[in-house]
């Protein structure tokens, strides 16, 4: 897992992101980085105690016309502003535990499997996913193989923001 030990965010660029098709939001809300052309992952520029600028790559995955990725380790990645995006989803244990290595499944109201994350790849309790308009449920595996499941709703008119709580005695084991 990433730490860090460091005091200021400098700033958060898109790495890649398809200029002609960014993360698809309507709603125009939050701060869109600048769009480069890999669409690897973002990258985070900071400057650690010293002054010196450091960067770090988030990775941007795809799953078919899904994409998606995880941050807020530490509190450069937690004060960043990253690319608007329809849902994100807060993996917690109790009250105020944060949790990574939490796998993810996200099916449409069909019952599709429109998204599943393997666990490696949520490296933090945060995990941005564009998905279309529509209905999903959510069911997310975490500590001790238990799993939470959650509905949610994608209207493109505001970006929601799931927590998916495990009770804090199941994060210790």
């Amino acid at each position: 897992m990433r730490q860090f030990q460091l005091k200021r965010l400098v700033a958060i660029s898109a790495v890649g992101l398809a200029l002609s098709a960014p993360f698809a939001y309507g709603g125009g809300l939050g701060h869109a980085a600048p769009v480069m052309p890999a669409g690897e992952g973002l990258t985070l520029e900071y400057r650690d105690g010293n002054g010196a600028t450091s960067r770090e790559t988030i990775p941007i995955y795809h799953a078919g016309a899904v994409k998606y990725f995880s941050a807020g380790v530490g509190l450069e990645e937690r004060s960043a502003h990253y690319p608007p995006v329809p849902l994100k989803l807060i993996f917690v244990a109790g009250p105020k535990a944060y949790l990574s290595q939490i796998s993810v499944t996200i099916t449409d109201a069909a019952g599709k499997v429109r998204l599943e994350v393997p666990q490696e790849r949520v490296t933090g309790p945060w995990l941005f996913v564009d998905l279309p308009q529509g209905a999903y449920d959510i069911t997310a595996e975490g500590p001790g193989r238990t799993k939470v499941k959650e509905r949610v709703t994608i209207t493109g008119k505001e970006h929601k923001t799931v927590y998916l709580r495990w009770k804090a005695e199941t994060a210790q084991s």
